[in-house]
């Protein structure tokens, strides 16, 4: 997936707030790979980790996200910091006048993203939430094949997320499965099934990988069915023991057709051998989607620079979010639950 800038137009300022893990990826690709982003700025609380991350990079680190907000090359920002904060750092940033991107999910409860959505739309800016999938190539070529009829209305969805591991399950917050990992495949859900509201969530959860820690919240193997007001039914899967690599897919099953969305190799390039056939998977999400992280990116600075809303909207990541919680009220009723009525009685920050 290519991105490019808007003719004529400056590239907008981005400062980011947080330098983990997928911060210092989208700082390296807003640097190297969005050419209608100019990263200016980075912040985070640990002494040292903004300015190790910004100053190779061309841009200044903070450890104060006033100060940040206050540079006045700082049009836009990317919010990846801990997901805890990401519901304040949102209307912080709107109250300053600067455009949103957050990193999913966008708060823990509905009231916390009806609160990002209130306080951006009061600021007049860009409010972007990080569902990186719609810009890979492969679901976006879904998504318009489904606009198109090729494969008739959709009646059966599948979408899964395999993680390779957990490498430290005592740092893996409770509903991490349901609140960070699912809400990808929850979200995948909702945009290949357009125009349809989920009715009914069921989820199933275990902890198979790291059994010594369900007593703690911590979930690692989930089935959820979700029904659909357009008679559709769909499940999500995840699992956090793919040793074989990152494993990202989806299935659309409809009255005309079938669509099978991502599996694929890291590299068109297989190997025969006496023992069988080998090929090289991606081992996680930022390898296996950059081009979309990048499109994604390249997507809000374009909205911030054009002063319209982005494509993927506060209004998407309380729909999926809804689905989420819903999974944690039906995970602890052991019941189907209605996303409708018990998503608005749920935080995501109690076990």
């Amino acid at each position: 997936m290519s991105v490019v800038a808007p003719t004529g137009t400056a590239p907008t300022g981005i400062g980011l707030l947080g330098a983990g893990r997928i911060g210092s990826s989208h700082a390296r690709l807003i640097a190297t790979r969005v050419p209608n982003a100019r990263l200016v700025a980075v912040a985070d609380v640990r002494p040292g980790a903004a300015a190790a991350l910004a100053e190779p990079l061309g841009a200044v680190g903070y450890t104060d996200v006033d100060e940040l907000l206050a540079n006045p090359e700082v049009e836009a920002v990317v919010i990846t910091a801990i997901t805890e904060a990401h519901a304040d750092l949102v209307e912080t940033a709107a109250r300053a006048g600067k455009g949103v991107f957050c990193e999913k999910p966008a708060g823990l409860s509905l009231d916390e993203i009806d609160r990002g959505i209130a306080a951006t739309t009061e600021a007049g800016v860009a409010f972007q939430v990080g569902f990186n999938r719609r810009f890979a190539a492969e679901f976006a070529a879904a998504r318009a094949a489904i606009d198109a009829g090729r494969i008739g209305t959709p009646q059966l969805l599948r979408s899964l997320t395999r993680d390779p591991g957990l490498v430290n399950p005592a740092g893996v917050p409770p509903w991490t499965i349901f609140l960070l990992t699912l809400i990808h495949d929850f979200d995948t859900l909702l945009f290949l099934n357009p125009g349809a509201e989920p009715t009914s969530v069921y989820a199933v959860a275990d902890a198979l990988v790291a059994p010594d820690f369900k007593d703690a919240g911590l979930l690692d193997t989930a089935v959820v069915t979700i029904r659909f007001d357009n008679g559709a039914i769909a499940t999500a899967e995840a699992n956090f023991s793919a040793t074989y690599g990152y494993d990202v897919r989806g299935e659309v099953f409809g009255s005309g057709g079938r669509l099978d969305i991502g599996g694929q190799p890291r590299q068109q390039l297989s190997i025969s051998d006496a023992s069988g056939r080998h090929f090289d998977t991606p081992r996680g999400d930022t390898e296996l989607f950059p081009d979309a992280y990048a499109g994604e990116l390249s997507e809000f600075a374009a909205a911030v620079r054009e002063n319209r809303v982005p494509a993927v909207t506060g209004h998407d990541a309380k729909r999926a979010l809804s689905i989420a919680l819903s999974c944690i009220a039906s995970y602890r009723s052991g019941a189907p639950v209605d996303p409708a009525v018990v998503a608005k009685t749920i935080d995501g920050r109690t076990k």
